[in-house]
């Protein structure tokens, strides 16, 4: 396989270092990632001025790598353009979850979402963190085992990861949790008393049996399958006259 690996916490991070690692045991990898942090980014894509990329400074271990001037879908665009055989693109491992709504603004989704836009498969890693960031070495062979399970399921061309702080190792299919938005603007003063705002979230606690929130507390590492089709389906059947 040909696998492309981007992110959207940068070329720096270490779980990028962590993915492209564990992905290289499936096969030739490319790394492609943006020069600086591009969290919460989305499906943006640069339109109004050109992408450049340059070698990585980072060194991934006989692995090709870039780092490239624009957001995480630019990067899949670009990397799907200079190299046209890529079979499948993996983005993360993003510290902080991509869980439920989150899957709106997420860079690192959105990746994965850019990738099957060119027809591609397309695979989202994400890992929760506390008040230390994750211990990647020790995640390694959750990643591992979680890749195992995702990587040859053809049919499947969007899938979400989500791993808890401690794995437990065991991997629950599981549906996007969207009962819940956590964004919220906060106001408040800097020190020359003007106004500012910061558009932030706030914890949310209670979760519905089977999503990806709930796998994640359980402390199960969650597997979402997801697609492209924003379609209300059953509100079209209804306004065509179509039933089951």
């Amino acid at each position: 396989m040909k696998i492309l690996v981007t992110n959207d916490d940068g070329i720096y991070s270490p779980g990028l270092s962590c993915l492209a690692k564990c992905a290289s045991k499936y096969g030739e990898v490319i790394v492609m990632a943006p020069d600086v942090e591009q969290s919460s980014m989305g499906q943006a894509i640069t339109s109004a001025k050109p992408i450049t990329y340059k070698k990585s400074p980072i060194h991934f271990e006989g692995i090709e790598a870039f780092r490239v001037s624009g957001t995480p879908a630019d990067c899949v665009a670009l990397g799907a353009h200079l190299f046209d055989d890529i079979d499948i693109v993996l983005s993360g491992i993003n510290i902080g979850s991509n869980l439920g709504n989150s899957a709106w603004h997420s860079g690192t989704l959105s990746a994965a979402r850019q990738a099957v836009l060119f027809g591609i498969r397309g695979i989202a890693l994400s890992v929760s963190v506390g008040q230390n960031e994750p211990d990647f070495n020790a995640l390694e062979p959750f990643v591992v085992d979680s890749l195992k399970e995702v990587m040859h399921e053809s049919s499947m061309e969007l899938l979400n990861i989500n791993f808890p702080r401690n794995p437990s190792g065991e991997i629950t299919w599981t549906c996007q949790s969207v009962r819940h938005y956590d964004g919220k603007v906060i106001q408040q003063e800097d020190p020359m008393g003007r106004e500012h705002y910061w558009f932030t979230v706030f914890p949310i606690e209670d979760v519905e049996d089977g999503t990806d929130r709930w796998a994640v507390k359980q402390g199960r590492t969650s597997i979402t399958p997801m697609i492209l089709d924003l379609t209300d389906k059953k509100v079209y059947e209804e306004k065509n006259g179509i039933s089951k």
